[in-house]
């Protein structure tokens, strides 16, 4: 097996796209529109940070790869749930993810709500069948999970973004609803896999908590810079979009050379937290920079 984590992220994109593929209802089975907008939103690209995150974990843990695919695959699936709602006119109005037309733009809105809708119970169905886990491993994770995509994570974040539009936040409170509106989800990707085990060790589970919250902050902060410095063609969405909403984003608020700033912070923070797993944490290492240092 190769050294750098870097030359398993194909192996490990082709995994996940291989059981996403399988989680979702087939293009045959009614409604067909349906459960063709939902293969559209889940199998339309996209990096699959959230299962690789799943994975790295995994390799750091030791934890078998077969019992990683559940948490890899509902987190996905939950994340894509997210982005077609975010997309949706009510919200941000984005005609391009991806690199393609949005799913609203390529159905209709009444389905692509539709859709998202189906991909969050599907999520949970897929949480609720770990074969070969400890007994307490799926109620973990559901109950993870759920409060990473709940009021108080994910939709509570998207609720408080949607309120900041045209205001002016402290640094805190900015962190806050990052934390909550795309840290929360990307935590969960982080702790899920110490689920998957019995024996984790109080302090590694600590540790893999703290770098999963530097992580998340870190991922939406070079989110709203590649917003500014980004090429649509390269990002595969609009580029200047927080900006045309008027967006409360670390750039708008404190610069890009903050930004920047702030995420070497939070990286430094990350890592300083996983030396305790020495070599073991090289997976993790190698993708938190990539989050960080991304062009797209």
């Amino acid at each position: 097996m190769p050294e750098d984590f870097k030359d398993r992220v194909a192996t490990y994109t082709a995994r996940i796209n291989d059981r996403l593929n399988s989680a979702l209802p087939p293009l045959a089975t009614g409604p067909k529109r349906l459960h063709g907008a939902m293969r559209y939103a889940v199998l339309n690209g996209g990096k699959r940070v959230r299962p690789l995150l799943v994975y790295a974990v995994g390799e750091c843990l030791s934890v078998d790869t077969n019992l990683l695919d559940a948490p890899a695959v509902a987190i996905e699936l939950i994340h894509a749930f997210s982005l077609v709602h975010d997309d949706l006119p009510a919200m941000d109005n984005d005609d391009l993810r991806r690199g393609k037309p949005t799913v609203h733009k390529q159905y209709d809105e009444a389905t692509a709500i539709l859709a998202a809708d189906a991909l969050q119970p599907l999520a949970f169905s897929v949480l609720a069948n770990v074969d070969g886990a400890p007994d307490d491993a799926a109620i973990k994770l559901v109950r993870l999970i759920t409060d990473a995509c709940g009021s108080t994570g994910m939709t509570g974040g998207q609720s408080i973004d949607l309120a900041a539009e045209g205001t002016v936040l402290s640094a805190g409170e900015l962190e806050h609803m990052y934390a909550l509106k795309t840290g929360a989800l990307i935590h969960a990707a982080i702790v899920s896999p110490g689920m998957l085990r019995t024996d984790l060790p109080a302090a590694d589970a600590e540790a893999l908590d703290q770098f999963g919250r530097a992580i998340g902050i870190a991922f939406q902060i070079k989110d709203d810079i590649l917003d500014v410095e980004g090429d649509t063609r390269i990002i595969g969405k609009p580029a200047g979009s927080d900006q045309s909403l008027n967006k409360a984003t670390y750039p708008a608020l404190f610069g890009v050379d903050a930004s920047r700033n702030r995420c070497d912070e939070l990286l430094t923070g990350a890592l300083q937290n996983i030396e305790q797993f020495g070599q073991s944490a090289a997976p993790l290492e190698w993708l938190a920079r990539y989050i960080v240092e991304r062009s797209e």
